[in-house]
């Protein structure tokens, strides 16, 4: 075996020697916790994409090598999962884990191809995965703003232009690679950027404050905490703005708008928000106003005839599908089954989708 490939393969396996490390404490760090889940999956997808993808270690995972590289087919999918559930505080739910299922259905119709039919699939493929990313990255980099937790505040900059810079190198080595732009030195620079970016992985998942993944004191510990007098007077002053004032109704309020109102830098709003009441995003905290109004005017009989679309202008939203979605996810009914229910009656507005 030339030099080349015993350093090639050395490099991966201390890529998968870390991969394997990130998996084992994501798992045992909080099981349940959807980032965490996200984390081990990805981690799984990326150790067998170091297998499949190194000629030098073909021969050696042979028996195994179908299982292998059925895993890494979706790892584009994983990635947008592991951003969404960590930086966006997504759930797993069927819609979260469709693009990792579509890209594994379609990366399967490209192996069953024989070449050189296959050729268009894979740049598909490809080309999905790095739009996969883009909009990850997307997520990242809007939703930084109304992030409350201050430790993932500070790793998505870094996060960012890390991933960044791997993600466009790698998808353009394996675009070319289909129209058959190679050079030996590919294998050896793919082994190198997966151990590096493996072993930092490893370095800040393993050592990260658990409340990065999730993890938030429950309501009786909060309460259990003693409030200074500077944290009382803010929480007072909050309570005003959003429940006598009803600040929540102002269409795109943001917690810089939120501070001015209530005479508070921007960072100590953020901290008493996500420490005191236990939201990790700016609009879980607004919506969840908006959500508790939207319950009453949907069971009110009075207004049982009017639109949907409506009540979510009123309370805020730019739009019917955020409403859904933010109703959905806080009560697990849309708003018309809501009403519905609530009302023991058919909704009566035909121009209602939700």
């Amino acid at each position: 075996m030339a030099g080349a490939e015993v350093i090639e393969l050395l490099l991966r396996g201390i890529a998968i020697g870390a991969l394997a490390a990130t998996a084992v404490g994501l798992w045992r760090g909080g099981r349940g916790q959807p980032a965490r889940i996200a984390g081990v999956l990805l981690a799984l997808g990326v150790a067998a994409y170091a297998l499949q993808s190194s000629p030098a270690a073909h021969d050696a995972i042979q028996p195994i090598a179908p299982i292998v590289h059925f895993l890494a087919l979706g790892g584009g999918g994983l990635f947008w999962l592991f951003v969404v559930t960590l930086f966006g505080d997504r759930q797993l739910t069927v819609w979260t884990l469709a693009p990792f299922l579509g890209l594994t259905a379609l990366g399967l119709v490209g192996w069953l191809t024989p070449a050189p039919a296959d050729g268009p699939i894979w740049v598909v493929h490809n080309l999905i995965e790095g739009g996969l990313a883009a909009h990850a990255l997307l997520v990242l980099a809007r939703s930084r703003r109304g992030d409350l937790v201050e430790t993932r505040r500070r790793l998505r900059g870094p996060f960012l232009a890390v991933v960044t810079l791997f993600v466009l190198v790698l998808t353009s080595l394996e675009i070319g690679e289909v129209f058959g732009v190679t050079a030996p030195w590919y294998s050896l620079a793919g082994a190198a950027a997966l151990a590096f970016f493996s072993t930092l992985g490893a370095m800040v998942f393993l050592h990260a404050d658990a409340a990065l993944f999730g993890a938030v004191k429950d309501a009786e510990a909060r309460e259990g905490d003693t409030l200074d007098a500077g944290e009382r007077h803010l929480l007072e002053r909050l309570t005003a703005a959003m429940e006598r004032e009803e600040a929540w109704r102002r269409e795109g309020l943001t917690i810089g708008a939120l501070a001015e109102a209530v005479g508070a830098p921007e960072h100590q709003l953020r901290r008493l928000i996500n420490d005191r009441l236990g939201h990790r995003n700016f609009a879980a905290f607004v919506n969840a106003h908006r959500i508790e109004a939207a319950k009453a005017a949907l069971t009110d009989p009075a207004r049982a005839r009017e639109p949907v679309s409506a009540i979510a202008f009123e309370l805020g939203f730019g739009s019917l599908g955020p409403f859904n979605r933010a109703f959905k996810e806080a009560t697990g009914q849309t708003p018309s089954e809501w009403r519905r229910q609530s009302l023991s009656v058919g909704s009566p507005i035909p121009e209602n989708p939700g």
